[in-house]
């Protein structure tokens, strides 16, 4: 079987249930996605075991779950099944919860760094942001899960909650914006 089969080489890909463009806001919404799951990949494979393993399995998790999301993305067909579903969403807030409990508390806006696997994390985060855009920019005349946007939403709080907790459990402090005053309040 060969890996590559021409039907791209006039600018055209499938979705499922039509053939578009490949500059179409769901190719451009499914694919940042898929780079996300790269740069998870990324991220898994330069956390330490000995203090993360929770993370890691975190991020297995959440592969699984954008492959699920890509395929929603990409479905414009009348029949509609969503393979992402609600308790996605409510995982990541309970792990929120838990990580940002865990971490310092936080009053200055923070750099993406510490860790290199914090930074990959912070990376994710902003991979994230972009998809989340681009998801709620397509305007086609196909139905979007409602719960696409809310998941992304809620992914990108993880990464940045998550790559707090892998700097404090290496014992390294988040690299503070210096020119910035207090914006986040304690309680």
């Amino acid at each position: 079987m060969k890996i590559y089969t021409k039907k791209g080489d006039k600018g055209e890909t499938s979705l499922i249930g039509k053939r578009v463009k490949k500059t179409n806001d769901r190719v451009e919404a499914y694919g940042t996605v898929d780079e996300l799951n790269s740069f998870i990949g990324v991220a898994l494979v330069s956390l330490k075991v000995d203090h993360c393993q929770d993370v890691k399995d975190d991020l297995l998790k959440i592969q699984h779950e954008l492959f699920d999301l890509g395929g929603d993305l990409a479905n414009v067909t009348a029949e509609k099944k969503w393979s992402l579903q609600e308790d996605a969403v409510t995982y990541l807030e309970a792990k929120i919860d838990e990580y940002w409990g865990e971490a310092p508390a936080l009053k200055k806006f923070i750099l993406p760094g510490g860790e290199p696997s914090a930074a990959h994390l912070h990376v994710c985060r902003t991979v994230t942001r972009r998809a989340e855009r681009l998801t709620v920019r397509i305007n086609d005349d196909s139905e979007v899960s409602s719960l696409a946007v809310a998941y992304l939403n809620r992914l990108s709080d993880y990464f940045f909650a998550v790559a707090r907790v892998v700097n404090a459990r290496a014992n390294k402090s988040d690299i503070l914006y210096e020119r910035g005053g207090d914006v986040f309040h304690t309680e």
